[in-house]
């Protein structure tokens, strides 16, 4: 039995992508419970921001810290808001600076879609497999979060943002011409961003470690059914999957308490 507060899993970059599930207390190897039964026990919720029994709003935050934290200010989602370059502060500037003012990649991925993004090119790796990428590549590489939010607000005239989640983990998309996409990319960009890409780039492809391919998504909502019990079949982005088509969002599910029991049979 294992006890503790969902957050996201962490992965690395393998054959195939390997996770780990921290809950404080507890370390798991997601891996190594496949083909095994899990069942999950709600037990509460707990903000990851200011460690308090309270209803989570969002993104594992409570609706006061989602509005108060430094680490969600609306440059997270938005990051052409982004003014620590500028020295001026949303909510605390020494960690807007720390955040905002570091190296930036804004690149192409194929999820559900071909998509747009940007990250820090410290977290480039884990922000694909997040994303349950089947491949992507670096467009540009920018001094600062405001530069490459910019630059994507310009690319998102003519591609797609968003990731859907039910076709990304049932494999349902088409194959990408990756020269022809980043060409048509940096024939759309701005001479002022010019000196900002990434002249050798490469295909990175992810490998999940998935038996099931899910025929029709069945979304777990932990906080309604209290309680679920299944066999896993695989892990894609920051979901795991289940034999009977059931789908769990540890990201949905962050501040969840929970006990988890893996059985064998």
């Amino acid at each position: 039995m294992f006890k503790g507060v969902l957050k996201k899993m962490i992965s690395e970059v393998n054959e195939p992508v390997r996770y780990f599930l921290d809950l404080e207390n507890d370390f798991i190897e997601m891996n190594q419970c496949i083909d095994y039964q899990i069942s999950f026990k709600y037990d509460g919720q707990v903000c990851l921001n200011c460690k308090k029994e309270r209803l989570i709003f969002t993104m594992g935050h409570c609706k006061r810290c989602f509005y108060e934290s430094p680490k969600m200010g609306e440059w997270l989602i938005n990051p052409q808001f982004s003014k620590a370059h500028k020295g001026i502060e949303d909510r605390n500037l020494e960690y807007e600076k720390e955040i905002q003012i570091q190296p930036h990649i804004v690149y192409l991925s194929l999820t559900s879609q071909l998509k747009i993004g940007v990250t820090r090119k410290n977290g480039l790796y884990t922000r694909w497999i997040d994303q349950g990428a089947h491949e992507a590549i670096e467009l540009l590489e920018l001094p600062n979060r405001y530069l490459a939010g910019v630059a994507e607000v310009h690319f998102k005239k003519i591609f797609s943002d968003k990731t859907y989640p039910n076709k990304m983990l049932q494999n349902d998309f088409d194959a990408v011409d990756w020269n022809i996409e980043r060409e048509r990319a940096l024939n759309y960009l701005p001479s002022d961003f010019e000196k900002f890409i990434i002249k050798d780039f490469k295909v990175n492809s992810f490998n999940f470690p998935v038996l099931k391919i899910p025929k029709k998504v069945k979304r777990l909502n932990l906080e309604k059914e209290n309680f679920y019990k299944g066999v896993l079949k695989g892990i894609k982005g920051q979901y795991l999957i289940f034999e009977d088509n059931s789908v769990f969002g540890i990201r949905r599910h962050e501040g969840t308490r929970v006990e988890i029991k893996i059985d064998q049979d």
